[in-house]
């Protein structure tokens, strides 16, 4: 009885590994957009796609950065310096790539920069708090991928957003889950109308990897700022355990992850040079066996397991 279901379930398994191992020809020639490529996935992708012998137009946010890509990389790379949440930095990098892609279109606009630090209690955070995360997670990368949307209908290329496990479970307040609520909504509208036009969309979202951005000092710090910066009633409702608590949630959250990045880069150059790219990828483990899963409960069951674990406050009616 249970052998034909197996035999079925292997052959549908076989069939989509298969479909999905097959690769583009001609990647040389074709011309990929990285945003965030001082360092973290950005720069690996980077990396990667230049060894491809793919024509990567990097853009760093530092002069250091861009430098020190140069080095690693082959004369072919080409560095940019772009802050995407302005905006004439922004149409600027799109009139320079622009003149570098000419008649082929760019094959790819991966949007990897990101803002990650802000993770906290949403009453403690101000309107300029939520602003950072969500003018370069959100706005800016809005703002680069319209400044750059025709050279990728040119080429009938891919454009890949970086989102988070975050994008898809807010376990945490600040600026950053909307940030990537927000991505993930843009990306799928952006991906029903550039169909019709031959122009695939897919979505990266990571569990937790060790980069820059989840270096635990800084998370540290800005959690000791904002709490110093509260008036002295909502301190009091929350409580001095509240804040401590807080802090050990948050440690374990940046510092529970994983040593191999490259999983992320590995989805995005997938997504770029499959035949057949995935809508959506979930690189690491956390993302594919908690987070994923997780997403698709009741929220009954998620809040759950959510509110179980989390801080108490003083003023807690439990």
């Amino acid at each position: 009885m249970w052998l034909p279901l197996l035999v079925v379930l292997g052959l549908i398994l076989l069939y989509r590994w298969y479909r999905q191992s097959q690769i583009l020809s001609n990647l040389t020639n074709k011309y990929v957009f990285i945003t965030g490529c001082d360092s973290g996935f950005g720069n690996l992708l980077a990396k990667q796609l230049d060894k491809r012998g793919m024509k990567v137009l990097a853009a760093c946010l530092t002069e250091a950065g861009a430098e020190k890509l140069k080095t690693e990389t082959s004369s072919i790379l080409q560095t940019r310096i772009l802050d995407i949440t302005d905006s004439k930095s922004v149409s600027s990098a799109a009139e320079w790539a622009s003149a570098i892609v000419g008649n082929e279109g760019l094959w790819g606009l991966v949007n990897n920069a990101g803002y990650g630090v802000g993770l906290g209690p949403n009453e403690w955070q101000t309107k300029e708090d939520f602003s950072r995360s969500l003018n370069v997670n959100l706005l800016g990368t809005i703002d680069l991928t319209v400044n750059l949307l025709h050279l990728v209908r040119k080429a009938r290329g891919r454009i890949v957003y970086t989102s988070s496990a975050l994008g898809r479970l807010a376990i945490i307040g600040g600026g950053y889950c909307p940030s990537k609520y927000g991505v993930e909504a843009f990306a799928d509208s952006l991906r029903r109308e550039m169909c019709a036009f031959g122009v695939k969309v897919a979505i990266i979202e990571p569990g937790a990897f060790r980069t820059p951005m989840t270096d635990w000092e800084i998370h540290q710090n800005n959690l000791l700022r904002l709490w110093k910066n509260l008036p002295a009633h909502i301190k009091e409702s929350y409580g001095d355990d509240y804040y401590k608590q807080s802090i050990l949630a948050l440690k374990g959250l940046t510092q529970a992850t994983s040593p191999r990045p490259y999983e992320v880069s590995d989805c995005m150059e997938h997504a770029l040079t499959a035949v057949h790219p995935w809508t959506r990828y979930s690189p690491g483990l956390d993302s594919k066996l908690y987070f994923l899963p997780v997403s698709y409960f009741p929220t009954a069951i998620s809040d759950y397991l959510f509110c179980r674990s989390a801080p108490k406050p003083a003023q807690s009616i439990s």
